[in-house]
This record gives structure tokens, C-alpha cells and sequence, in this order.
């Protein structure tokens, strides 16, 4: 019996890890096909559809907040149990969204519940396990989010090659015909691969409810009795009871209130994850300031790698990453297939990390691990710096086919002559404009079967104001574009750049890169972060310092997220993969020369490296 139930509570900590990591890599998969419709019918720019990506994101931020307080209010099994309800409520708001606001709001609760997950579910499983099993189920929560990203990845490439099936049966039909039923396609794909996350959903949801409370935080309740049932559900009695009068010792000088405060993280990078058990903090140093060297050295050195960890572009590989290999030469189900196999390498090189993490030490990993992302970012960089070389401006003639500040045309055999374009081979005309402040960017390829049309308008464009931002405009601050600088403004096309699909060679060159980045960072930032950010933190700022590192962590990846499609569409794939090279080089530099080995080093020894600087 007992047994069966610490199967069962592995088991759904698991699927709480599935969950994460689908909620990080599902966007992947859908984005090509959300992009090729919801921009026509719903009129979405480059800077929305790259919000609907960072939304996930922003609302693990906002969820990674409060999480640790919601479940010392509420009880680690209820917040488990909202988690998985805000996870499935999202899935419908976004599956059945008719435009951008409702598809928006389902991106951002999917990211709060992932938020809660990665917090939350860490913390149950130090609060619940043996100290014999913690470090398994550590691992498992670990293992499980990896599976999810492959299994987001798996779902796409399906859904891919039911495109590519309808696609090849509508080329028989008429223009509009064609067109529109290539858009069904491409609109039901991205929609069912949402709709497959249902069900994981339900079933944390309901696995949630059937498990028991910490027994750790039912006894900083005084429940003690719930505590040493919670406790025999998963342990002999004696081993119960021996752990029950731990907790009552632990908990004995703090009988005035709860002092104890439980201590998860949050996720980033590829989810990475990490929990400990309740940790109580220590008595501070009489006449001790927080700001001396033994706390605002480490402090400061987390936050950067913290950072730094984001600033590598890792998330924004992992959810644009079909977009990536598109761009490089792959078509639409062959991509999706090399997703699947860098969410597969990333599970396997998580695996080698946590065998060596404690042999090799974490110095050794980051220096590793960053030096490999520098040498696969440079080399994605130059890859796509070739290609965009070859780009030819054809911005003066599409300027001077501008009527009524408006432009319209479809990338056809006629358009292409006007073009100057004598090859047969497929071409991709990519088009930056702005009406004022407001700017987009839009691509067409002339070997797209529906061949959609490229409409820029000033309706299509400017979009309406928000009550956001008229309140901040009130502020004399304008963080947001004004529709009425727009509203006379003319058709300005910005950049109009025209040159051949990449071939398939170069699309695997690129994947491959992709390939050492990824192991790059599963083999040493992915892992060695998090046990650097704890072990980095000392006792007395502990709690405090890592929710500030994480928040920094979360918004350095959201921004990236949100930036990257009008980044590349206005300055080129290279240039953001430079960017990224370049703060990854200085991950290496500070790996290399600031952060000190902690392997086999005791928490208090690490303080005192700080304290002697």
C-alpha cells in the first residue's frame, strides 16, 4: 500500500513536470502555422505574434511571485490542484480563440500555471519524500519536463504532416480554392496541437486531488495528527514516527509562528527546475549590514549568472526553433522532425549532466557547457550571415508600386519578373514598414502552395488604442505607440529584401548547430545554474535573493522572446545569433574567473570564500 502511493505521488509529480515543459515547447510547433493564419485573419504583427511566444513566459514571472505564499496559504496539494485547473482552462481560451486578446490571455494562464508548477511541485516533493528518495524524484520532476518538451515536439511534427498531406491534395484545385483550403489546414494544426494538451492536464489535475497534504506543512499548522497520517501513507511506522519528532524539533523554536519558510525555485533555460526541502533560516550576525561583502558578492555574481543563463537565447531556440530551420532551409514536416530530435538530445544530455555535475564539479560544467554555446552560436551566425549576404534590395520598386499608402501583391510568376528575378528556384521577399511609429515585418515565399497575398495597409497595421496606454501617455510616458501619429502618416517601406530559399544542406548545417547549443546547455548551464544559485545564496538573504534572481532570470527571457521576430524580420537571423554569442561569451569569462567551485564545499564554507574576498 505504501508503496502504491509513493508510486503514485511520483507519478503525478511527474506529469506536473510533462506539463512544464509542454508549456514551454508547445508554442514551437504552432507557431509556423498561428503565424501563416491568425497574421492574415486576426491582422497580427510581428511584435503580437512574438508576445503570444512571451506570454508563457511573463506569466511564469508574474505566478513565480506569489507562488511560494499561495501554497503556505492555501497547502501545497490545493495549489497543485489550481495549478493543473489554470493549465486546463487555458488550453479551450486558446484552442477556440477568435482573436488576439483571448489567445493572448490563454498564453499568459498557461504561464501562470506553468510558473506555480515549477515552484510548487519541487517544494511538495521535498516536503513529502524520504531523504533516500529526494534526490529521485528530483530527477524524475527533471526527466519528466524534458519528455514534455519532446512530446510538444512530437505533437507538432504530426500535425505538420497532416499540412503537408492537405496541402498536396489541394494542388489540383483553383487559386482561391487552394488557398483557402491550405488555411483550413494550417488553421486546424495549430489548434489541435493545443487540444492534444488537454488531457495531461486533466489528468495532474485529478491526480492532484487524490494526494495527501505536505505532512510538513499540515504540522506548522499544528495539525500534527493529519501530519503522521500523510507521513504512513508512504513510510513504515517507525520511520513516521522518527521523522514526525524531527518536524516537532525543528518546528519547537519557532512555536510563536510560522517561521519556517519552504524554499522552491522557479524554472528557465529549458524549464530547469529546482526545489529543497523547508529550510529555516538562520539568526542574523549581530551588527552584521546586508551589505557587506559576504552577502552582496554572491548576491550580485547569482543575479549575472542568472541572467547571463537567459541572455544565451536558450527559451527563444526552443519555441521558435521550426521557425529557425524554416528560415535555414528545411521545409515545414522536416523541421518539426529536427525539433524532435533536439528535445531528445536535450533529455539525453540532461541525463549525462546530473551524472557528472557531482564528479566534474560545476565550474567545470558552466565552462564546458557556455564555451559550446559560443562556438554554435557563432557558427548558426555565419551560416545565416552567408545567406542574408545574398539578399538583393528591391525596396525602390516595391515603393514605387504604393497607391493610397497602401501596397498589395502576390509573390507570382509576374511578380517576380517585375522583381528581376530569373531563377526558377523558390525566393522569400522579406518586407519591414511603418505607418509612423507603428512597424511590421512580413515574409512571403514563392514555393508556398497557397501562395497568400502581402497586404500592407494602414488598417492592417495601426493597431487601436488601449486604455494601457492612453494611461500612461497621461504620465508623460509613452512606452506604447500613439494610433494618432499614425493616422496621416505615410506607407514607408522601411527594408525590402529579396533572395533564394537556402537549400536543404544549409538547413542541416544550421540544425546542427542548433545540436551542439542545446547539448551545450543541457550538459552545463541547464543543470549547474540552479544548484549555483542556491548554493551561491547566503543563508540569511537566501529566500529573498533567490526570488530576485529568478525574477531576473524570467525577464531577460521574456524580453528576448518578445523582441525576436521583429529583431530577425528587421536585422537578420545573424544578428541576433551574434548577440547572443556575445553574452554568452561572457557567461564563459564569469564561469571562468568569478564563480568559485562549490562541489563538495558545505553552505558555510562557500559563505566564508565571500567573506574573505
Amino acid at each position: 500500500m505504501q508503496a502504491r502511493a509513493m508510486k503514485f505521488l511520483l507519478f503525478i509529480a511527474g506529469i506536473g513536470g510533462l506539463l512544464y515543459g509542454i508549456d514551454v515547447g508547445i508554442i514551437a510547433g504552432a507557431l509556423p502555422y498561428l503565424e501563416s493564419t491568425a497574421s492574415v485573419a486576426w491582422r497580427l504583427s510581428a511584435q503580437q505574434l512574438g508576445f503570444i511566444v512571451a506570454a508563457v513566459l511573463l506569466g511564469s514571472v508574474l505566478s513565480s511571485l506569489f507562488a511560494g505564499a499561495l501554497a503556505d496559504w492555501i497547502g501545497r496539494r490545493w495549489a497543485m490542484v489550481l495549478s493543473g485547473v489554470l493549465f486546463t482552462l487555458s488550453i479551450p481560451l486558446i484552442a477556440l480563440a477568435d482573436g488576439y486578446v483571448p489567445l493572448l490571455l490563454g498564453r499568459l494562464l498557461q504561464g501562470v500555471s506553468g510558473g506555480l508548477i515549477g515552484v510548487i511541485v519541487p517544494l511538495y516533493l521535498a516536503e513529502c519524500l524520504h531523504a533516500r528518495q529526494r534526490g529521485r524524484g528530483a530527477a524524475l520532476f527533471q526527466l519528466l519536463l524534458t519528455i514534455g518538451l519532446v512530446a510538444a515536439a512530437v505533437v507538432g511534427l504530426l500535425q505538420a504532416q497532416s499540412v503537408e498531406t492537405a496541402t498536396a491534395a489541394a494542388r489540383q484545385l483553383g487559386d482561391s480554392a487552394r488557398e483557402a483550403a491550405v488555411f483550413a489546414a494550417k488553421d486546424h494544426a495549430w489548434r489541435s496541437i493545443f487540444w492534444w494538451c488537454l488531457t495531461p492536464g486533466l489528468v495532474f489535475t485529478i491526480g492532484s486531488l487524490l494526494l495527501s497534504e505536505s505532512p510538513r506543512w499540515l504540522a506548522r499548522r499544528g495539525r500534527m495528527e493529519e501530519a503522521r497520517t500523510a507521513l504512513l501513507r508512504t513510510r513504515p511506522a517507525d520511520e513516521a514516527e522518527a521523522e514526525l519528532r524531527e518536524i516537532r524539533q525543528a518546528l519547537a523554536p519557532a512555536n510563536t509562528g510560522d517561521s519556517g519558510t519552504a524554499a522552491g525555485a522557479g524554472t528557465g533555460a529549458n524549464g530547469r527546475a529546482a526545489g529543497s526541502e523547508a529550510a529555516y533560516r538562520a539568526s542574523p550576525r549581530t551588527g552584521e549590514s546586508l551589505l557587506s561583502r559576504r552577502y552582496v558578492l554572491p548576491f550580485l555574481l547569482a543575479c549575472l549568472i542568472l541572467a547571463l543563463n537567459q541572455a544565451t537565447g536558450i527559451n527563444s531556440v526552443l519555441a521558435y526553433v521550426v521557425n529557425i530551420l524554416n528560415q535555414a532551409g528545411l521545409p515545414g514536416a522536416t523541421a518539426n522532425a529536427a525539433d524532435v530530435a533536439l528535445k531528445v538530445l536535450n533529455s539525453l544530455m540532461t541525463i549525462v549532466a546530473v551524472v557528472l555535475v557531482d564528479r566534474k564539479g560545476r565550474k567545470f560544467l558552466l565552462m564546458l557547457g557556455t564555451g559550446c554555446i559560443v562556438v554554435a552560436l557563432v557558427a548558426a551566425g555565419l551560416l545565416f550571415r552567408g545567406v542574408e549576404g545574398e539578399q538583393r534590395d528591391v525596396r525602390p520598386m516595391l515603393q514605387a508600386q504604393i497607391q493610397s499608402d497602401s501596397l498589395s501583391l502576390r509573390l507570382d510568376a509576374e511578380t517576380l519578373r517585375a522583381l528581376s528575378v530569373q531563377s526558377g528556384a523558390p525566393v522569400q521577399l522579406t518586407v519591414a514598414y511603418s505607418y509612423g511609429p507603428f512597424t511590421n515585418v512580413q515574409t512571403r515565399r514563392s514555393d508556398d502552395p497557397a501562395l497568400p497575398v502581402l497586404r500592407l495597409s494602414r488598417e492592417d497595421t495601426v493597431q487601436p488604442d488601449s486604455v494601457i496606454g492612453v494611461f500612461f501617455r497621461k504620465l508623460h510616458l509613452n512606452p506604447f505607440a500613439d494610433p494618432a501619429d499614425a493616422k496621416n502618416a505615410a506607407l514607408r517601406i522601411e527594408r525590402a529584401d529579396i533572395a533564394a530559399v537556402p537549400p536543404a544542406a544549409h538547413g542541416w548545417q544550421v540544425a546542427l548547430a542548433m545540436c551542439l547549443f542545446v547539448a551545450g546547455f543541457a550538459v552545463g548551464p541547464g543543470v549547474c545554474v540552479w544548484l549555483a544559485l542556491s548554493e551561491l545564496m547566503p543563508t540569511r538573504i537566501r529566500s529573498n535573493g533567490m526570488s530576485i534572481a529568478l525574477l531576473i532570470n524570467q525577464f531577460v527571457s521574456t524580453m528576448i522572446a518578445a523582441v525576436f521576430l521583429p529583431t530577425v524580420g528587421e536585422y537578420g537571423y545573424a544578428t541576433m545569433f551574434f548577440g547572443w554569442a556575445g553574452c554568452t561569451l561572457l557567461y564563459f569569462l564569469t564561469a571562468t574567473f568569478l564563480l568559485p567551485e562549490t562541489k563538495g564545499k558545505t553552505l558555510e564554507e562557500i559563505e566564508a570564500h565571500f567573506a574573505r574576498r
